[in-house]
């Protein structure tokens, strides 16, 4: 293919990469499958008739909506077969870092909601209520007619709404109770631990099959605080070692390492005050795209 042809279609889609890699990550709750995707439509797109195409961030955005679809199809068996709790891969930022527009910006609980819909009714409201696309575009995407695509996202956003905090904890206050967190764990201060937590608190550890984890999540603060005072006693033979505080899929959290070298993330939902859930990405292959440098 001449060099200038490929030099055209990057030059459209390139700018758009990042938008698109985003929507596919949404969709697949998996990074590396997110790039590759978004790699596949430039494929796409440099195979095109792009004189034809009048809105290329729209066209682009059906495209790999209609790649995700095809993935998901073959990828409900993986899941339903994976080894102990699955979460999406984990996305670190700086706590400093704006990252995404508020409106493009889903955190860990909402990757979560998205996981329990049906792959149409994820698919019209990321297209619909996160990337502006119209119904009248979302419907080709996803082979519905316009009133079904409303219909389907209509349903998605009551479960997403219902995930939404209603008083999303500030992002200092958040990275506060992180490093206290990660304190009082690793130095077995079960006292303070205890005021950290909410009496519902979950724990969820994925460590698909490559690690050790818990296997099924750890409900209530009686129960996660057992898992904690094992914990402690562990942390004082092996300690941890922090790499950096982060935003963790959108909450606060951290990144260490752990005793084997296990490269891990902790994630915390934090709600009025007190830590919700706690989410602990340990699979290695969830976690490879991650600098292990602090």
């Amino acid at each position: 293919m001449p060099p200038d042809v490929l030099e055209d279609a990057a030059a459209t889609f390139e700018p758009l990469r990042p938008r698109l890699t985003r929507l596919a990550y949404r969709m697949l709750g998996s990074v590396a499958d997110a790039e590759d995707v978004a790699q596949e439509a430039f494929l796409r797109w440099v195979m095109t008739d792009r004189a034809g195409v009048r809105d290329a961030a729209g066209f682009l955005l059906r495209v790999v909506t209609r790649l995700c679809l095809d993935q998901l199809k073959s990828a409900r068996h993986s899941r339903e077969s994976y080894i102990g709790p699955w979460l999406p891969d984990p996305v670190v930022q700086a706590p400093d870092d704006l990252g995404e527009d508020a409106a493009d910006a889903l955190t860990l609980p909402l990757m979560l909601a998205l996981e329990r819909l049906s792959p149409p009714e994820r698919a019209a409201f990321l297209l619909h209520d996160v990337f502006g696309l119209p119904f009248a575009e979302v419907a080709p995407a996803i082979g519905r007619e316009v009133a079904t695509c409303r219909q389907l996202a209509s349903r998605a956003r009551v479960h997403i709404q219902a995930a939404r905090p209603r008083f999303p904890v500030a992002r200092e206050e958040g990275m506060r109770l992180a490093a206290a967190f990660f304190t009082a764990s690793r130095e077995g201060d079960l006292a303070r631990l205890r005021t950290l937590l909410a009496e519902d608190v979950a724990a969820y550890a994925d460590g698909g099959g490559r690690v050790r984890a818990t296997l099924e999540p750890v409900l209530g603060i009686d129960a996660a605080m057992k898992l904690l005072a094992g914990l402690a006693r562990l942390f004082t033979r092996t300690p941890s070692r922090l790499l950096r505080y982060a935003l963790i899929s959108g909450l606060p959290g951290f990144v260490t390492v752990e005793q084997g070298g296990t490269l891990q993330t902790t994630a915390l939902d934090i709600r009025d005050g007190r830590i919700r859930a706690v989410y602990v990405t340990r699979n290695p292959d969830k976690l490879r795209h991650l600098a292990t440098s602090p």
